[in-house]
């Protein structure tokens, strides 16, 4: 199963911002798998295929079903078909572990703390993925990889990489530039298999996406945190947007309906077949 983002708290935003600004402020280019400030295949390049704005879009990474009339994009996760003759965008939970997948990492992969006990985002019961030096960006990327390939041969067009701001919730023993070397790996390895990839949420990293090597956005909330317009300028349109309640629902189509494609789901991307089962288009 995917792990289901929603609604996370303001003040953690904030915080991670500023704990950005000073991570960027000491950054620096020899990180051997960094990429330095080499362009990103992306926007213009003809690389890869990149989603159509504004488009209809459904974020279906709670289960796989029938795309709605008018949808042209959709998310699923990996574990799912693509949608034939839609933009298909592949969800793969990079930064952190599923729940029931902790015995699956080698234990030095799982980021502990300074009493040796695994770092877990404790709102999904995730333990997060130590990215904190090269040799282990690599190793773990060596394992995201192999869903990234699983990705392109079932014919996905796009890769989302979830929880890129897990640094945020790390306690400090990861940082901004921690998360941009690994998903650079990331990055160029989809680039590689003709994959676009996404920036998933993070918008104190928005500004750093060429350094990243990141294609389009896929966003939660950026209506109701009023996030919308840093994604666009960022990513020069191309965003797509899952807002979770009627009100970030109603700021995001009034300011960017014409520009980003937007979708209004439960915050547990249900079936249709569930009772919790929400989407809207406005």
């Amino acid at each position: 199963m995917p792990a289901k983002r929603g609604p996370r708290a303001g003040f953690i935003r904030a915080a991670a911002a500023l704990l950005t600004l000073a991570a960027l402020a000491s950054c620096s280019s020899s990180d051997g798998d960094a990429g330095g400030s080499a362009s990103p295949t992306g926007p213009g390049s003809g690389a890869v295929r990149l989603p159509p704005v504004p488009a209809g879009f459904d974020y279906q990474i709670g289960g796989a079903y029938p795309p709605p009339s008018g949808v042209r994009i959709v998310a699923r996760d990996r574990g799912a078909e693509p949608a034939r003759g839609l933009y298909n965008i592949c969800y793969v939970n990079a930064f952190q572990a599923q729940p029931d997948e902790k015995d699956d990492w080698p234990d030095d992969l799982l980021l502990r703390d300074g009493k040796g006990e695994v770092v877990i985002d404790a709102d999904w019961d995730e333990p997060l993925l130590d990215i904190g030096t090269p040799a282990k960006r690599k190793r773990v990327a060596a394992r995201v990889d192999q869903w990234i390939d699983g990705c392109a041969d079932k014919g996905y067009d796009a890769v989302e990489p979830d929880n890129y701001d897990s640094y945020t919730r790390s306690h400090q023993l990861l940082d901004a530039n921690d998360a941009m070397a690994f998903i650079k790996l990331l990055s160029t390895h989809a680039h590689a298999r003709g994959l676009a990839i996404a920036q998933k949420n993070t918008v104190e990293l928005a500004g750093q996406r060429v350094r990243a090597g990141l294609d389009f956005a896929v966003v939660e909330e950026c209506g109701a945190y009023d996030e919308c317009g840093e994604y666009a300028d960022a990513f020069d349109d191309r965003v797509v947007v899952v807002e979770y309640t009627d009100k970030g629902m109603r700021k995001a189509r009034a300011g960017f309906g014409d520009r980003l494609s937007i979708v209004r789901r439960d915050v547990q991307v249900s079936t249709p077949d569930s009772d919790d089962y929400v989407r809207r288009t406005r």
